[in-house]
């Protein structure tokens, strides 16, 4: 575990950044184009990222970003 020191200031830079990312990120999961792989390491990485914003954020602004993953019916 690596510890980290940010004032207000940049914790919502951060935050910024993430949502950013992660928004991004959902638009392109959506995309029927991108093959399975693709999707299945930016859904790791999409979760990544969650995990770090739910160390700053409220439960209201989580709710928005959390995905309700669709099993394959293989």
């Amino acid at each position: 575990m690596i510890g980290l020191l940010v004032n207000f200031k940049e914790m919502k830079e951060i935050e910024y950044l993430l949502k950013r990312e992660m928004e991004e990120l959902l638009l392109d999961l959506d995309n029927s184009r991108l093959d399975g792989l693709i999707k299945r390491a930016m859904e790791e990485r999409y979760q990544l990222l969650l995990g770090i914003y739910k160390r700053t954020a409220t439960q209201a602004e989580i709710a928005k970003y959390v995905r309700i993953l669709k099993k394959s019916s293989n």
